[in-house]
């Protein structure tokens, strides 16, 4: 007889409902580069603890509204221990803040979302350019980006001007 042990691996079902993903969603991540692709392929691919580990941090991550690019950025960043810390921290969502669309041609600031702090995770400001377009720009962001970024604004800004009747 075999003394039961800490699961370190599990089928693709199992790691999704470990974690409250889809088998689907999974597959995906690892398409996107989000997850590592499992060392076999067929019915003996098994997931690692590695796998889970960056699933829940995933899962954290989009809780705190974080795109998929900018999660992805993270998890390149952080190592598995600190990986490990994130996906066991709190994953309660965080309601989003709803800026208001673009008033005519002014631009309007950049609304902030709320954010509960997180040691070395970026954040990450939210402007609505218009009902159903954003634009997500990182705090860290660097003088050149953010001026691409009013730009952007501007454009959009002087696209609804010429639109206008």
């Amino acid at each position: 007889m075999s003394t039961p042990k800490t699961q370190s691996e599990w089928k693709l079902t199992e790691l999704a409902e470990a974690v409250g993903v889809s088998p689907r969603t999974v597959r995906y991540y690892v398409q996107r580069g989000l997850l590592p692709a499992p060392p076999f392929r067929g019915p003996d691919t098994v997931y690692g603890e590695e796998h889970l580990v960056r699933l829940k941090a995933i899962r954290v991550l989009q809780a705190r509204f974080l795109p998929l690019d900018a999660i992805q950025a993270e998890l390149q960043r952080l190592s598995l221990d600190e990986l490990r810390q994130l996906a066991d921290s709190d994953a309660t969502p965080t309601p989003p803040v709803h800026a208001q669309p673009l008033p005519g041609p002014a631009p309007v600031a950049p609304q902030h979302a709320p954010r509960r702090p997180a040691t070395g995770l970026n954040r990450y400001e939210r402007w609505e350019l218009l009902p159903g377009l954003e634009l997500h720009v990182s705090e860290a962001a660097d003088t050149k980006t953010r001026a691409l970024a009013e730009r952007v604004r501007a454009l959009i800004a002087e696209f609804q001007e010429r639109e206008k009747p």
